[in-house]
Protein backbone atom coordinates (compact mmCIF):
# COMPACT_ATOMS: atom_id res chain seq x y z
CA UNK A 1 0.00 0.00 0.00
CA UNK A 2 2.23 3.31 -1.08
CA UNK A 3 0.40 6.92 -0.16
CA UNK A 4 1.88 9.94 -1.97
CA UNK A 5 1.40 12.62 0.95
CA UNK A 6 1.73 16.04 1.38
CA UNK A 7 2.89 17.46 4.77
CA UNK A 8 2.24 20.31 6.31
CA UNK A 9 3.52 22.55 9.02
CA UNK A 10 1.65 24.37 12.04
CA UNK A 11 2.61 28.26 11.50
CA UNK A 12 1.15 27.67 15.41
CA UNK A 13 2.96 25.47 17.16
CA UNK A 14 7.05 24.34 16.31
CA UNK A 15 7.06 20.59 15.08
CA UNK A 16 3.17 20.11 14.61
CA UNK A 17 2.54 18.49 11.10
CA UNK A 18 -0.55 17.22 9.56
CA UNK A 19 0.12 14.50 7.36
CA UNK A 20 -2.77 14.54 4.45
CA UNK A 21 -3.25 12.28 0.68
CA UNK A 22 -1.88 14.02 -1.95
CA UNK A 23 -4.94 13.71 -3.96
CA UNK A 24 -7.07 14.66 -1.31
CA UNK A 25 -5.13 17.80 -0.53
CA UNK A 26 -6.61 19.77 2.98
CA UNK A 27 -10.56 19.10 2.02
CA UNK A 28 -10.70 15.60 4.59
CA UNK A 29 -9.12 17.71 7.29
CA UNK A 30 -11.86 18.39 9.93
CA UNK A 31 -12.54 22.41 10.22
CA UNK A 32 -12.27 22.94 13.74
CA UNK A 33 -8.58 21.55 13.57
CA UNK A 34 -7.53 24.01 11.68
CA UNK A 35 -8.02 27.20 14.09
CA UNK A 36 -5.40 24.96 16.42
CA UNK A 37 -2.91 24.27 14.08
CA UNK A 38 -3.50 27.42 12.11
CA UNK A 39 -3.07 28.25 8.22
CA UNK A 40 -1.46 24.94 7.04
CA UNK A 41 2.25 25.87 5.35
CA UNK A 42 3.06 22.80 2.97
CA UNK A 43 6.76 21.60 3.86
CA UNK A 44 6.91 18.79 0.75
CA UNK A 45 5.42 15.72 -0.47
CA UNK A 46 6.65 11.77 0.55
CA UNK A 47 5.87 8.77 -0.63
CA UNK A 48 4.66 6.46 2.16
CA UNK A 49 4.94 3.11 2.47
CA UNK A 50 4.61 0.33 5.10
CA UNK A 51 8.52 -0.37 5.04
CA UNK A 52 9.23 3.07 5.25
CA UNK A 53 10.26 4.36 8.90
CA UNK A 54 9.46 7.84 9.89
CA UNK A 55 11.53 9.57 12.92
CA UNK A 56 8.99 10.33 15.24
CA UNK A 57 5.97 8.43 14.18
CA UNK A 58 4.37 4.43 13.66
CA UNK A 59 3.98 4.39 9.53
CA UNK A 60 1.31 1.80 10.71
CA UNK A 61 -0.89 4.25 12.30
CA UNK A 62 -0.03 7.23 9.54
CA UNK A 63 -1.35 4.92 7.11
CA UNK A 64 -3.98 3.85 9.01
CA UNK A 65 -5.48 7.10 9.58
CA UNK A 66 -4.84 8.80 6.30
CA UNK A 67 -7.41 5.52 5.02
CA UNK A 68 -9.40 5.68 8.02
CA UNK A 69 -9.55 9.57 8.27
CA UNK A 70 -8.07 11.30 5.34
CA UNK A 71 -5.56 13.02 7.68
CA UNK A 72 -2.44 12.09 10.22
CA UNK A 73 -1.40 14.99 12.97
CA UNK A 74 1.99 14.05 14.53
CA UNK A 75 2.29 16.72 17.60
CA UNK A 76 5.22 18.36 18.54
CA UNK A 77 7.72 15.65 21.47
CA UNK A 78 6.71 16.13 24.76
CA UNK A 79 8.82 19.28 26.90
CA UNK A 80 10.75 16.37 28.85
CA UNK A 81 11.71 15.24 25.34
CA UNK A 82 13.17 18.20 24.33
CA UNK A 83 15.24 18.65 27.97
CA UNK A 84 16.93 14.99 27.73
CA UNK A 85 18.05 16.23 24.50
CA UNK A 86 19.36 19.99 25.90
CA UNK A 87 23.62 19.76 26.38
CA UNK A 88 24.98 19.17 30.07
CA UNK A 89 25.93 22.29 30.31
CA UNK A 90 22.43 24.10 29.36
CA UNK A 91 21.12 21.57 32.20
CA UNK A 92 23.13 22.53 34.57
CA UNK A 93 22.37 25.18 37.33
CA UNK A 94 24.90 28.36 37.46
CA UNK A 95 23.87 29.85 40.93
CA UNK A 96 26.67 29.63 43.32
CA UNK A 97 26.78 27.21 45.78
Amino acid sequence: MKRICSIYKSPRKNEMYLYVLKADGLERVPEGLLPFFGTPVHAFDLVLTPERTLAREDITKVLENLDSQGYHLQMPPAEEEYIEHLPEELLRRNDPV
